[in-house]
């Protein structure tokens, strides 16, 4: 298995296919934006597939598509269909904004993706507009109907709540996934970039104590990813919850995951510069082995922990460069 420096077990690997997005959520893009990678900088299908094979070899075991927004890179499904045929690849999921999801849930499940995350902040048409910048409401919808009718193993919505924006709107959300069977995930906003700088997030840990005696939830151990959400279940299991704390209560200590991007960079932590370009040793015709041993060097780079709440204003890369 792969481990840090720290000791942490390193199995879990968020691929970023295109830094591109077809929204302008107001704490991740910036309206107006063009800084985007180059196209012939990005990793191709193979050069992913290479990657994944690497990090599967050295046990990593769960892989997650995600962007920018994933399904604007062309035959997404044919590089799903590839990972999802890899020895050791055991859990491969997708992170989506749902607007071109209903033209292409039956053909990413086929491919052997397993779970899907959807990016949904409010029900309200007027909101939804206002944070993504697209009157996409409906679309989005439509993707999370056409996800549920292909049987994916889980289907979640990740929420963003944000002071004055959509902070009335969380209950709604939960009837709504009550309803449908979806799982809700409330993320905190994250200070990356002069976008997530200027969000005005939630405390969970608040919000938390608010809702627990509405629904009556209870703390739940039961897994349902590779990723750092805590989960709390109604009695009856009608509904679950997961809240994911970088801010209020961090789980830096057990982080078990790495980003890489559409260019091929490793990135160790969301809320440091630590990083490790694979793309040049890619396309010099490194072999395995040599892949393989990058990888390593790149692991012991990882930092101890994210400072967020120390220094809120350094990270300055947007969340889409990272790759989500």
């Amino acid at each position: 298995m792969l481990s840090d420096r720290f000791g942490r077990t390193i199995d879990y690997l968020r691929i970023s296919v295109t830094d591109r997005c077809d929204l302008r959520c107001t704490y991740c893009i910036p309206k107006g934006f063009k800084g985007f990678e180059e196209p012939s900088n990005w990793l191709t299908f193979d050069e992913i597939t290479r990657v994944v094979a690497a990090f599967s070899r050295l046990g990593t075991r769960r892989f997650r598509l995600t962007g920018g927004e994933p399904l604007l890179r062309r035959n997404l499904p044919a590089l799903a269909a590839s990972l999802s045929a890899l020895e050791g690849v055991d859990d491969l999921s997708l992170t989506t904004n749902a607007t071109q999801l209903s033209l292409q849930a039956q053909a990413l499940r086929d491919a052997g993706v397993n779970r899907i995350n959807v990016s949904l902040d409010s029900l309200r048409d007027d909101c939804v507009s206002r944070i993504t910048g697209s009157d996409c409401l409906d679309k989005v919808l439509s993707g999370l109907a056409s996800a549920s009718q292909v049987g994916f193993d889980s289907i979640k919505i990740n929420m963003v709540p944000m002071q004055g924006v959509n902070d009335g709107d969380i209950e709604a959300m939960v009837a709504f996934c009550i309803e449908h069977g979806f799982i809700l995930r409330l993320i905190e906003a994250m200070p990356m970039g002069s976008t997530g700088q200027h969000t005005a997030g939630l405390d969970l840990q608040k919000l938390l104590a608010q809702l627990q005696p509405r629904f009556g939830l209870l703390p739940s151990d039961q897994p349902l990813g590779g990723g750092p959400a805590r989960y709390w279940r109604t009695p009856d299991g009608r509904f679950t919850l997961g809240l994911i704390t970088p801010i209020s209560q961090h789980f830096c200590a057990s982080c078990n995951r790495v980003r890489l991007s559409v260019d091929g960079t490793l990135y160790m932590c969301l809320g440091q510069e630590e990083r490790f370009e694979l793309r040049p040793l890619l396309r010099a015709g490194c072999s395995d082995a040599e892949l393989e041993a990058a990888i390593r060097d790149a692991i012991e780079l990882k930092p101890e922990k994210h400072e967020f709440l120390e220094q809120p204003t350094r990270i300055v890369r947007f969340m889409s460069m990272t790759g989500g």
